[in-house]
C-alpha cells in the first residue's frame, strides 16, 4: 500500500507500507530517502486533532480507525533537531559521555517518491 507524507511541505508516497509496517519504518526511510540526520516525529492530523505517532504504532492500523475518512487524515514528518551523535560530536572534549543507545537499521520500504501536484 502506498501512504502519501508530507515532508516540508512537500507530499511524498511511501510505498511498500503493510499491516506489519510501524510509524517508525516509515519515519527511517523517509529520513534516509532525506539522508538527513536528526530526531524525527510522525505527525498525525485530521481536522481539528493533531497528534504526534507512537514509533511502535501500526501505521495502517491507525489509519483504519478513521474509516472511510482515513484519506483525509494529513500524516507529516516533523524534525526535532538533531541526533544523539550529532550532539555528543559538540560537546567538549574530555568530559565522559554516555553512548548513544544503539539502533539496528531497518531495511527501507520498497520505494520512495515526490508527488508530483499539478496547478
Amino acid at each position: 500500500m502506498e501512504v502519501k507524507v508530507f515532508v516540508d511541505g512537500i507530499p511524498r508516497v511511501v510505498c511498500g507500507v503493510t499491516e506489519e509496517t510501524t510509524c517508525q519504518d516509515v519515519v527511517i526511510a523517509l529520513a534516509q530517502a532525506l539522508g538527513q540526520p536528526g530526531r524525527y516525529t510522525l505527525r498525525e492530523k485530521f481536522k481539528d486533532f493533531e497528534r504526534c505517532t507512537m514509533p511502535s504504532e501500526r501505521l495502517l492500523e491507525t489509519l483504519e480507525r478513521y474509516g472511510e475518512q482515513a484519506k483525509e487524515v494529513q500524516l507529516s514528518l516533523l524534525h526535532n533537531g538533531p541526533s544523539v551523535w550529532d550532539e555528543m560530536k559538540r560537546t567538549k572534549v574530555g568530559r565522559y559521555h554516555p553512548c548513544p543507545l544503539h539502533r539496528q537499521s531497518l531495511p527501507p520500504l520498497s520505494c520512495l517518491r515526490q508527488e508530483v501536484l499539478s496547478t
